[in-house]
């Protein structure tokens, strides 16, 4: 039997109901808690008090368990390296206790990541180093990396290393940084997962997005994004996290009208709901099986079929 069953789908699907009806549905523990955990996979639940523009709705949850929520400050830049190691030990302990983990968001990368077992480095990139190498041949380039791997221990097996300047300089980068910051490697498995799409209709998924968005703006949104720069955290951190940070931080420091704000950030969530569709389509022709299921579906139908691929 798989180890783990995920959730995945567009935003405004109904993804956090359903895997929180379903934890609640698997055979409960002996000390009468939920059979299931949900480990969200949303790159930007991760930050403290952003809560509505993010959608956390925790509400949703209904007292099911839930991990990697609330587990960085506003400001800082989560990442996906940060992601898998945050991943596997949450996976690990819900699977230590026989819980059944529950994987559960929108951020198709975080979960391709995670079920392949991608291996990633930390490495950040160093703009001085970039500007050193900049116009030295791939050659040189080669050279040096040679040079690097034979004293950080690493083997030059990977041709993809020196395909092209860009990624010689990116392979220099990381064996420099491997070579003044050593890091015990930690190997992350891919993970057997039975994965379940919500599958929502085009014309339903936008107009859900436009008044979930209006309910949000209605439910204090706004003064959600003023609290966040009041505190302290620069306008460009709150823009880099894009979507309702984005726009409602330019509508905040006047550069849009409320119109504008609102028309846009409705535009750009449509075009993300696509992207996220995107990916997932993309994850099926690399090799992953989902089983979509109808958003319109009662949830006890839902949770059936699920259970029903499930056993």
């Amino acid at each position: 039997m798989q180890k783990m069953i995920t959730i995945l789908g567009p935003t405004a699907s109904g993804k956090t109901p359903l895997a929180a009806a379903l934890a609640r549905a698997l055979q409960p523990l002996p000390d009468g808690g939920c059979g299931g955990e949900i480990i969200s996979a949303d790159s930007r639940q991760v930050y403290r008090r952003m809560d509505i523009g993010t959608g956390k709705d925790l509400e949703d949850y209904g007292g099911v368990p839930y991990h990697l929520i609330d587990i960085c400050e506003p400001g800082t830049k989560y990442n996906l390296f940060q992601y898998q190691q945050d991943f596997f030990d949450a996976y690990q302990d819900i699977r230590h206790r026989g819980v059944l983990p529950i994987l559960c968001g929108g951020t198709g990368l975080y979960i391709e990541a995670v079920l392949k077992g991608y291996q990633l480095s930390p490495v950040p990139q160093n703009p001085e180093l970039r500007r050193q190498l900049e116009g030295r041949t791939l050659e040189e380039l080669t050279l040096m990396l040679t040079e690097l791997k034979a004293r950080t221990g690493s083997n030059m097996h990977n041709k993809t290393d020196v395909d092209s300047c860009q990624r010689a300089i990116r392979a220099i980068e990381i064996e420099t940084y491997n070579l003044e910051h050593p890091l015990p490697r930690r190997e992350l498995p891919p993970v057997d997962s039975l994965i379940i799409g919500v599958d929502i209709d085009r014309e339903l998924r936008r107009r859900k997005i436009t008044k979930r968005l209006k309910d949000r703006l209605d439910g204090g949104m706004i003064d959600e994004v003023r609290g966040l720069i009041d505190e302290g955290i620069a306008e460009e951190d709150l823009i880099y996290y894009g979507l309702e940070y984005k726009f409602v931080t330019e509508y905040i420091v006047g550069r849009l009208s409320y119109d504008e704000m609102f028309s846009r950030l409705e535009i750009a969530i449509h075009q993300f709901a696509k992207r996220q569709m995107t990916w997932f389509r993309g994850m099926e022709r690399r090799g992953f099986t989902i089983n979509w299921i109808d958003a319109t579906l009662p949830m006890e139908e839902k949770i059936k079929r699920i259970l029903e691929l499930w056993q």
